[in-house]
């Protein structure tokens, strides 16, 4: 289909030094010097020729290497993949380029080369500061190590994240908040907090069936989001979706890209690429369509992303929305009544309770087109 041009691109990198008991994204783990990894990486950059000469990379404002661990390529292959990016679109500093990093990879000669080949923000995968917790996860660095990749980002970048995790077995209150706190110590500029999800076919999955593991208590994990945004937002940061804390200024573009229905292109294995025009959005996943929707949906979806972020969304485009989704100011109303979301300032928004019950807040969003 004839569709709108691509804001966002997305490149996947599938490999990891080891893979965490708990993860189910497409990665796997390959040596250093795995022949694997060079194959991939000039396969994406064809890809990425490929994409510039169909004229698929001329309207981007955002990009975003994740994985798996990017920085587990090294910085030969790193240095061949941004090159071949530089080459291809216009790598500016006004566009946000994301790559994510483990602290194990991460080192002050490698935030040096990608900074200078046009990487303007790292993600930081640390989860906690605790060596304990850390061991339980199978993470393969410390609490040293994720201090270290931390000081080694900020030699170059002012744009760094950290990725948190609470609800871990075995994780104490004390243990996470205090996590929270040293990331806001360390001086990032951006924080996100996931709870732990058991994945199916997972270790960890594994380990709750064989009743070596408890499963993740939702009420404490409610209780550690909550302290987050009170530790985050005491310190200066904002909450401005569901999962995400910036300092003003330095909220994820390529993250909030995804709650706002802007097309993006994936590259890469199991990379996703949605398309839309004003009738029709679809994703596509390794070559499989996985979504298809027709104009009453994609006006249910963007209601539903919307309520993922603090800005939540505008009367005018309820208003829109309306034109195809009569119930849309009714179904409002009715969360607004449950205490889901609140209207404020011509805008509805969606509350702390209703984040915390967002299987309600955004099921029934959606099911204005089922």
């Amino acid at each position: 289909m004839a569709h709108d041009p691509y804001k966002a691109l997305y490149l996947h990198i599938p490999f990891c030094v080891k893979r965490c008991g708990y993860c189910d994204f497409a990665a796997t783990a390959a040596a250093a010097d795995a022949p694997a990894m060079d194959e991939y990486v000039e396969s994406l950059v064809l890809d990425i020729r490929r994409a510039s000469k169909e004229g698929e990379l001329g309207a981007l404002e955002t990009v975003y290497i994740g994985g798996g661990t990017p920085s587990h390529l090294g910085i030969a292959r790193l240095s061949s993949l941004l090159y071949a990016l530089s080459l291809s679109m216009h790598l500016t500093p006004e566009v946000e380029c994301t790559m994510e990093a483990n602290p194990e990879s991460l080192t002050v000669p490698m935030v040096r080369d990608i900074w200078a080949l046009g990487v303007n923000r790292l993600s930081i995968g640390v989860q906690s500061f605790d060596d304990g917790v850390l061991r339980r996860l199978g993470r393969a660095h410390d609490g040293d190590g994720a201090r270290r990749a931390v000081a080694a980002a900020q030699a170059r970048f002012e744009n760094v994240s950290v990725d948190l995790m609470c609800g871990i077995p075995g994780q104490s209150a004390a243990s996470f908040e205090a996590s929270v706190r040293e990331a806001v110590s360390l001086g990032v500029t951006h924080v996100s907090v996931y709870p732990l999800t058991i994945e199916p076919h997972t270790p960890f999955d594994r380990a709750v069936m064989r009743g070596e593991m408890a499963e993740p208590d939702e009420d404490e994990e409610a209780a550690a989001m909550e302290a987050a945004r009170l530790i985050l937002e005491n310190a200066g940061f904002q909450r401005y979706e569901v999962a995400s804390y910036a300092r003003p200024g330095f909220e994820s573009r390529h993250n909030t890209a995804y709650w706002t229905g802007v097309p993006y292109l994936g590259l890469g294995a199991s990379a996703v690429t949605m398309t839309q025009n004003a009738d029709r959005r679809m994703r596509v996943q390794d070559g499989r369509v996985v979504d298809d929707l027709d104009a009453r949906q994609m006006a249910a979806e963007d209601l539903m992303l919307a309520m993922r972020m603090a800005r939540g969304v505008a009367d005018e485009t309820v208003a829109a929305a309306a034109k195809r989704l009569p119930d849309a100011p009714a179904v409002f109303d009715e969360l607004a009544a449950l205490g889901l979301v609140r209207h404020v300032g011509g805008r509805w928004r969606p509350t702390d309770v209703g984040w915390l019950c967002g299987n309600e807040l955004y099921g029934r969003l959606l099911d204005l087109a089922p």
